[in-house]
């Protein structure tokens, strides 16, 4: 490949607001104006603006077209993106393809959330409830990205099993079961790894809770720190409410190299995606072989071992995902070189899909200043999409690659487990959380469990079994299950 078409990060930067009433497009329009400002001719450079999907707060059908137009840029490709934590690190990864092949010379990345600004604005607004753009509309954005078809199957729709809030802590729990502590014991376990998380965003400027917490005040059950669902309390949970934005733009070195900007750039190693089955046909609920697979395969298209990284971000939604994340690359969750730049989505802030751009942002400010390697792990859906990524403070021996996973995708879709909505008999469960209202008490206890011929299936418990059952983890317990939706009973 041509040095020239090297693709790099040329510019990022971030945006956040706490007290004014913004909306997303201007959030990301002032993160993107401090990233133009990088270079006086730069703007000049921009071929397209590509929109992370606004999934929290309320925005038009085409709002790369409205950033772009506020930004001044005229004549440039527009697009928005389909829903997902993974498409920050995936709309790099395309760019890199896409320069490398002389394809594209320069591009702005953006995406923002102004949740609080919305709730501010109408404190009846629920962040799930923001009014979606009609992508059918004659004016709207071309959208890009992985389909969310697959993140859901029908066996969880049909008990309305789809909350983050309640599947990621199913996923914890079997995670928990296989190093055989109980949700107390998993809970106290995890709180010295968000204490960490928690320093590291006090640290940072753009970051939406800048106090330290001890692993006692993060892990512990509180009137601030109520259980949301086993075994996570609040402060283990995304938090959403925010108002932040941020913008990266990659291009080419021969692009950084014309606007002066060669010896602060960050240069694109490699790029590489996968999917996970949907969650009840997942063979192993406390794991998540596609972004394994996705991080060997970035690693192995830049040449480099895990060993070789100095900065990393694993995505952050819930504890579930950094755990499987640093068994994927064969880290501690307590090694030395930090496992987030940010502070992840619990003390960070976890702006609906954009949560990733701030972390590649902070890796872009970083990484020229200690050098070496860093790498990005992106997620999207319920653990579901995985776009990981490599960079380095100086260019890839090989030039840029994007690994081809379809190998090690056919390989994982051949894994997934029959999953059925209607079954009536005996099954072992695989998976259980309990979800608490906000007065404290037990509102739902829903399972993955394996039918005893081997199929899957989702279940609620039932009214008599929900006012009866104890406070601990049915992980490896024996139910049945009838009716339709599904429920339980002991």
């Amino acid at each position: 490949m041509d040095s020239a078409r090297t693709p790099v990060l040329l510019a990022a930067a971030h945006s956040i607001e706490r007290d004014e009433i913004v909306d997303a497009i201007e959030l990301a329009r002032r993160a993107s104006e401090s990233a133009l400002a990088s270079a006086q001719e730069l703007r000049k450079k921009i071929q397209r603006v590509s929109m992370v999907s606004v999934v929290f707060s309320p925005v038009s059908s085409n709002p790369a077209t409205q950033l772009a137009e506020r930004l001044g840029l005229a004549d440039v490709e527009c697009e928005g993106t389909t829903p997902g934590g993974n498409l920050p690190q995936w709309l790099v990864t395309r760019a890199a393809s896409q320069i490398a092949a002389g394809e594209l010379d320069a591009t702005l990345i953006a995406g923002a959330e102004a949740t609080r600004s919305m709730r501010a604005a109408d404190p009846n607004a629920g962040f799930m409830s923001a009014v979606r753009p009609d992508k059918a509309s004659a004016n709207a954005d071309r959208v890009v990205g992985p389909s969310i078809t697959g993140v859901l199957g029908d066996v969880e729709l049909a008990v309305r099993l789809y909350k983050p809030t309640e599947l990621y802590p199913l996923f914890e729990s079997a995670l928990a079961h296989s190093e055989g502590r109980s949700f107390d014991e998993q809970r106290e376990f995890l709180g010295p790894l968000m204490s960490r998380f928690s320093h590291v965003a006090a640290d940072h400027p753009y970051a939406w809770f800048r106090e330290r917490q001890s692993a006692k005040q993060v892990s512990e059950v509180t009137a601030s720190n109520r259980l949301v669902a086993q075994p996570y309390p609040k402060k283990m949970n995304a938090f959403p409410n925010v108002d932040q934005g941020c913008a990266v733009i990659v291009a080419s070195l021969a692009t950084a190299r014309e606007l002066g900007l060669a010896d602060r750039c960050v240069y694109v190693w490699s790029g590489a995606n996968n999917t996970e089955p949907t969650p009840a046909t997942r063979p192993d609920l406390g794991d998540a072989p596609a972004m394994r697979a996705a991080s060997a395969a970035a690693l192995e298209a830049a040449g480099i071992a895990a060993d070789d990284l100095g900065l990393m971000d694993l995505y952050s939604c819930f504890p579930i995902a950094v755990e499987v994340a640093a068994r994927g690359l064969g880290i501690e969750l307590d090694d030395p070189r930090g496992l987030t730049l940010t502070g992840g989505l619990p003390f960070f802030g976890g702006p609906g899909n954009n949560y990733s751009m701030h972390a590649i942002a902070t890796l872009f400010e970083r990484l020229p200043e200690v050098g070496g390697l860093g790498y990005i792990g992106a997620n999207g859906g319920l653990l579901s999409k995985h776009s990981i990524g490599v960079y380095g403070a100086t260019p890839p021996p090989a030039g840029f690659a994007q690994a081809d996973t379809s190998r090690q995708q056919a390989e994982i879709d051949a894994t997934a487990i029959t999953a059925v909505k209607e079954a009536s008999g005996d099954a072992t469960v695989v998976a259980s959380t309990i979800v608490y209202g906000r007065d404290g008490a037990a509102s739902d206890v829903p399972v993955i469990a394996t039918l005893d011929d081997g199929r899957r299936v989702v279940a609620r418990a039932d009214a008599a079994t929900l006012a009866t059952l104890p406070d601990t983890s049915l992980v490896g317990e024996r139910i049945r299950v009838s009716g339709s939706p599904l429920s339980f009973a002991i």
